[in-house]
């Protein structure tokens, strides 16, 4: 079994670059390479699935590249777990706010997609232990805005949320900015449905109590 969880550069894929006919010849049962929602088209804030439509450019084009690379490559072995905004320990919004980096930025219609990183280890146990190869949403069940998320941790952490700022108007990095080009709701049903994955933490609710209670942000 092999997991790949290097990211694609300009170049290509650096894992196919290095070891690409070495992994094309193995014996190597299942490959799951490491993903992201970021390959999907821009729908309006609308719910979509594993079949949705890929497209991109940039970061994202080199993602939808790769996860092409490694299909070419590993044929049906290869798995592709697609996962939502990442946090956990050391990595989330209680952690911002405790820096003073935290901000609500607020753009009408966005969601944004997330996940605990104990989390996506189940979703990759589970891909591992599945007899066929394909291609899941590894995410929570409520995308939410991104504002509610940071309202949320400072009601956990007693304070007053930082004031909202409009997308507009916002200083941003060229790549942070990049994040509001698309806003979906990407569905985990296949995630549930064929691997088994009962979520630990189900919304972003339960994923930073958690952390506040393990001390978080304090």
């Amino acid at each position: 079994m092999l997991l790949v969880s290097v990211p694609p550069g300009p170049n290509g894929d650096p894992v196919l670059a290095a070891f690409g006919s070495q992994i094309a010849a193995s014996r190597i049962r299942r490959i799951v390479y490491l993903s992201t929602i970021g390959v999907y088209a821009d729908h309006g804030g609308g719910w979509i699935d594993e079949t949705a439509a890929l497209s991109g450019d940039g970061r994202r084009r080199m993602r939808i590249d790769a996860e092409a690379q490694w299909r070419a490559t590993a044929g049906e072995r290869a798995t592709m777990l697609r996962l939502a905004g990442i946090y956990g320990p050391g990595r989330n919004a209680l952690i911002n706010l405790g820096a003073g980096t935290a901000r609500r930025v607020v753009k009408p219609g966005q969601v944004f997609n997330r996940i605990h990183v104990d989390d996506i280890a189940a979703a990759v146990a589970a891909a591992f232990a599945h007899p066929k190869a394909g291609i899941w949403n590894v995410c929570d069940d409520e995308p939410a805005p991104p504002q509610e998320v940071i309202t949320y941790a400072a009601t956990l952490m007693g304070i007053a949320p930082p004031p909202e700022v409009a997308f507009e108007d916002a200083e941003m990095s060229a790549m942070a900015r990049s994040f509001y080009a698309t806003s979906n709701r990407c569905t985990n049903a296949r995630l549930k449905q064929d691997l088994g994955v009962a979520l630990a933490y189900p919304t972003y609710r339960e994923g930073l109590g958690a952390l506040w209670r393990g001390g978080e942000g304090q």
